[in-house]
């Protein structure tokens, strides 16, 4: 099934139970807190807070979101199911149902036939889990859905209760795992491998409010909302990877084009004959080549500092991995072509601005070039020279002065030096 037949599915099973269809939000939102759209909830915000009344007429909403989480950056490529951009499925209850309607929803959409609408999921493949102390939504699962007691697990704070990584609504929450299978990992359900077994859904009861804190399970809970609430997120590139049977997010219909492109281009080969080093760099080229372009598509401009870095950072790794993989030329052009072509089915506002992307990401390839070529000169020459005036002749580390000296003198970025060193 492709991902955009997965998107269509979706919408159409929220809309069909009263669901009003909302067009994503830009990446960019009015927010000091982020800097990008990193959950499907976030435009929705007020809503939950109670600062505004939702505008929708029966009180529930459905969307597929663009969204753009910074910290899986240096994961991508590592893991089987991390992707810097992504699209965030989910259906929103702003005080009409709670627990049971969200089970039931997500249950009826992942386990009905293909023919009916669903996406005729095996039910004996699912597991749950709980927070530690909501037996309400146990019980639910067990009794009204008929999910056997031993693939139910609870599990606390850091996994299972949600909010944004900032204050705002917040709620404990029960996701929803697809069983792989034994080739992917050991037994035992998600407590015991969370490679086997796929987060594909996450259901958030969202019915507090969250004060300061750091990280996920260290904050205060400052009070309840003024409703309870449901947002669920569902990962439209896991459900995918799942659906088209292959081995991780980067090889589903929308990114394993432009892994065939890097090929064409490098001469290098991607899978099983590859080293996990240049299996990596392809999905770095694929990942952040989406990434790259949803965001200047979004109005992003590579800069040196905020939003504007974080695109310079992504293109420069792009650019970067295909050198190591060895590509001798520019290589732009061609991965955003490619991305395009996979994206705009989706997003049709992408064929209106096709031109302004190509010609930011391309500008930035041809100087980032320049200084690639320079900088990885002057990259040699340091440890040629660390090694020559070491008395061990095997020194290992660049000192940090050096580094400085590349980035603050030549414009060499720490983050290059750093996957050099």
């Amino acid at each position: 099934m492709k991902t955009h037949e997965i998107r269509e599915r979706f919408t159409q099973h929220f809309v069909n139970s009263g669901h009003e269809a909302v067009p994503s939000a830009s990446l960019i939102l009015d927010d000091p807190n982020l800097l990008f759209v990193n959950a499907g909830m976030v435009p929705f915000k007020p809503y939950f807070l109670g600062q505004q009344n939702p505008p929708f007429a029966k009180g529930l909403a459905t969307s597929i979101q663009k969204c753009v989480r910074t910290l899986d950056i240096d994961e991508v490529g590592i893991t089987t199911r991390h992707n810097t951009f992504f699209q965030m499925a989910g259906n929103f209850s702003f005080g009409q149902y709670f627990k049971e309607g969200a089970i039931t929803n997500a249950w009826a959409l992942l386990t009905g036939s293909v023919d009916e609408g669903g996406f005729g999921l095996d039910p004996e493949r699912l597991w749950v889990t709980v927070y530690l102390d909501d037996d309400e939504a146990a019980e639910i699962w067990r009794d009204k859905i008929g999910v056997p007691e031993e693939r139910i697990q609870r599990l606390g704070m850091e996994d299972n209760y949600w909010s944004m990584g900032i204050p705002g609504p917040c709620g404990p929450c029960s996701e929803i795992y697809y069983d792989r299978g034994p080739e992917y990992g050991k037994d035992g359900g998600p407590i015991a491998d969370d490679n086997r077994y796929m987060e594909i859904w996450n259901l958030v009861f969202m019915q507090n409010e969250r004060g300061e804190g750091i990280g996920k399970g260290n904050f205060e809970i400052v009070g309840e909302l003024p409703k309870k609430n449901i947002d669920t997120g569902l990962g439209i590139e896991r459900v995918a990877c799942i659906l088209q049977d292959v081995d991780n997010v980067y090889e589903t219909d929308l990114l394993r084009p432009v892994i065939d492109v890097a090929e064409e281009l490098t001469g290098a080969t991607y899978g099983d004959n590859a080293s996990h080093e240049d299996n990596i760099r392809f999905r770095v080229v694929a990942d952040h080549s989406r990434t790259g372009m949803m965001l200047i598509l979004d109005g992003v401009t590579p800069g040196n500092e905020g939003r504007g870095y974080i695109l310079r950072r992504l293109l420069r790794r792009i650019i970067r991995s295909a050198k190591l993989l060895g590509a001798k030329g520019a290589t732009m052009e061609r991965f955003m072509n490619t991305v395009m072509d996979t994206m705009t089915p989706s997003y049709p506002e992408i064929a209106d601005n096709r031109e302004r992307i190509l010609r930011v990401a391309v500008n930035e390839e041809k100087a980032f070039l320049k200084t690639l070529e320079s900088g990885t000169r002057l990259f040699d020459d340091a440890v040629q020279e660390l090694k020559s005036t070491s008395r061990a002749k095997t020194a290992k580390v660049l000192p940090g002065e050096k580094a400085f000296e590349l980035h603050d003198t030549y414009g060499f970025p720490i983050d290059l030096t750093l996957e050099m060193a």
